[in-house]
């Protein structure tokens, strides 16, 4: 993919107009058949594999000449893009001059993607020629795919476009197609800018893992990018293919976040993106950036995005300014920030928590993890420009903290652990779910200081083993539900499945409060789920149990590649090294991971304060600057 570009097959590269195949932009469906033929054959499929995150090369074989014997003789290389252009190239090996008929069946349904997921997809359209190939039309929408060199024949009534191919022995001829919107131009990806928002991170090591990783996250998260149309210039992240190739804000938002080591352009687009469709006005609602509703499983009612998604655009602010986001572009954002802030204090209200769905719903674990964490760094932020309300966020904060440690806490024979939720007459939901992990994200401030978290650090040491307990650790990550909680199912979105969003949080959570070796393990598991991936992480895959010889088992509703996925690479790295900038005060902290889990790691290609950053970490867990900002200093 290339968004809005994206094509989707087979490992033998025909698209048969089944399922989801088929050339798209902008979720739209221009082409869903695309089938060829070789002196009447279908090539037999030999190899298949991605070049990059928008490309793809499959390779087939054809025997043509009666005496060539077991051995194939010609070789038909199709080398797609997710720009709607496709190259088939035939190779002759035989001996004598070749004469190959090459057909290309073609069809389409025109329909988007909505539709096609819900099995709704009409027929195929009857094709016209037009121009150099076929054109099809519907009401409101057309495409065409045109071909170079021009075809001998074009059937419309069978969708058919024919070449005769003369090839010399040892010759090779090509074709391109091209598929387009009628009336459009060649298709211009954001992520294929002159400039991109994302620096071009590497890593290498003692680990082999981490080089593909995490030039695959950042190639992934280019192709994702999209941008406002209303403004050209502010991109931000589609939550992930094939199903939600939009914007989605809290998982734009949380991606924004984790990939600020390469740089904050992302940040300060997708908060700009997102502050134009904050709720203005009077209401109970104003000030919240809009959000669909999530579903939360079985115990709890589904819970609403925007909540999230407005809790965390304060935070991404006052940690993009840390990170080096320009004071003007930071100005700019405070009122939107101001307005998420004042859109808390005045929904909680009396309260000591935030309800959601609110008014009325369950007090959740993780919306007061990220209410909390906004309530601190909004202060900070607010505290930075003189701007009023800070020391009343920072009242609220600790009036939390000190209920939820009593409040949320499920006491048990093994020391306790954290509700799910406070049901809205006050008792506690218990089941323990991986949404627990955001009480250990508690967000950046200066100095390189983390926020104090939510639990104290005897609740804190409780949910660290609990975390690292097989019941909860599938071995290739962790569960969205424990194991031996009510409700489990290892392929349920937030019942079993593993998230890689949220297994990522947890490493950077316990590295932060030092439970390096629970830490580990989930990182391990990570990365070996990550080999049978192919170095794409997706979205979630079922939380079976790891065991010999066995690999992890897909999620059918996943998106691969996925935002927060993506991004959660560039969060576990980072982690690992422990890099805390504040781009503010020109200091930069680095705290490590001393057990060095996965032996010595270099990180090049990185932004802090605006400048090219990269940092080693020794077997023995030691940091070292190689490249900084001038003047950057290293803090204590």
């Amino acid at each position: 993919m290339a968004l809005p570009g994206l094509a989707l097959s087979g490992e033998s590269g025909q698209l048969d107009g089944r399922g989801l195949d088929g050339f798209y932009r902008g979720g739209r469906r221009l082409l869903s058949r695309c089938q060829v033929r070789v002196a009447g054959r279908e090539p037999l499929p030999v190899q298949a594999g991605m070049t990059g995150a928008d490309s793809a090369r499959f390779v087939g074989t054809l025997r043509v000449s009666p005496a060539a014997g077991p051995d194939p003789d010609v070789v038909v290389e199709r080398t797609r893009h997710a720009d709607g252009t496709e190259r088939i190239t035939v190779r002759s090996a035989a001996l004598r001059p070749l004469r190959l008929p090459v057909e290309v069946a073609l069809g389409t349904d025109l329909a988007d993607l909505a539709a096609i997921a819900a099995g709704a997809a009409g027929p195929e359209l009857p094709a016209s020629v037009h121009d150099s190939g076929l054109r099809w039309a519907t009401a409101g929408t057309a495409a065409c795919v045109t071909a170079d060199p021009p075809p001998s024949d074009a059937l419309a009534s069978a969708g058919l476009l024919r070449w005769e191919l003369n090839l010399p022995p040892g010759g090779t001829a090509a074709v391109e197609l091209r598929v387009r919107p009628a009336g459009t131009g060649p298709l211009r990806p954001a992520g294929h800018a002159a400039t991109s928002p994302l620096a071009p991170a590497r890593a290498e090591g003692d680990d082999p893992r981490v080089a593909p990783l995490l030039h695959s996250a950042v190639a992934d998260l280019q192709a994702l990018l999209l941008r406002d149309p209303a403004h050209p210039s502010d991109t931000y992240l589609a939550a992930g293919v094939p199903w939600r190739c939009g914007m989605a804000p809290a998982e734009a938002l949380a991606a924004a976040r984790m990939t600020l080591p390469l740089g904050t352009r992302l940040a300060a687009g997708t908060l700009r993106t997102l502050a134009r469709t904050q709720l203005q006005g009077q209401g109970p609602r104003t000030g919240m950036i809009p959000g669909p509703r999530r579903d939360a499983g079985p115990h709890l009612p589904p819970g609403c995005t925007g909540t999230e998604a407005t809790l965390l655009f304060p935070a991404l602010l006052a940690e993009a300014r840390r990170w080096g986001l320009p004071e003007q572009e930071t100005q700019e954002l405070l009122p939107a920030a101001e307005r998420c802030l004042t859109w808390l204090r005045a929904t909680v209200g009396d309260s000591t928590y935030l309800a959601d769905p609110h008014p009325g719903g369950p007090a959740r674990c993780e919306t007061q993890a990220h209410a909390y964490r906004a309530a601190l760094l909004g202060a900070d932020l607010l505290d930075a420009y003189d701007r009023p309300g800070a020391a009343e966020l920072q009242q609220w904060a600790q009036t939390l903290r000190a209920a939820f440690r009593t409040d949320f806490w499920v006491a048990d024979r093994g020391g306790g652990r954290p509700a799910a939720a406070l049901a809205p007459d006050g008792r506690p939901v218990p089941h323990l779910a991986a949404t627990a992990v955001h009480l250990l994200d508690t967000g950046l401030l200066g100095a390189g200081r983390l926020a104090p978290g939510l639990l104290d650090t005897v609740q804190t040491e409780h949910l660290a083993r609990l975390l690292g307990t097989p019941a909860m650790d599938a071995g290739w990550g962790l569960r969205g539900l424990g194991s031996k909680e009510p409700g489990h199912n290892p392929f349920g979105h937030r019942t079993g499945a593993v998230r890689v969003h949220e297994t990522a949080l947890a490493v950077a959570g316990l590295v932060a409060a030092g439970y390096e070796k629970e830490a580990a393990g989930l990182l391990k598991g990570l990365l070996e789920a990550a080999e049978h991936f192919g170095h794409r992480l997706p979205e979630m895959f079922a939380g079976e149990r790891r065991s010999t010889a066995t690999a992890p088992l897909p999620h059918p509703a996943a998106c691969r590649p996925a935002a927060t996925a993506a991004a959660s690479v560039i969060l576990l790295f980072t982690a690992l090294a422990g890099i805390r900038p504040d781009a503010p005060a020109r200091t930069v902290t680095l705290r490590p991971v001393r057990s060095a889990p996965l032996g010595e790691l270099g990180l090049n290609g990185l932004r802090v304060a605006g400048a090219p950053f990269a940092v080693r970490i020794s077997r023995l867990g030691l940091a070292m600057v190689e490249e900084a900002a001038d003047g950057l200093q290293l803090g204590a």
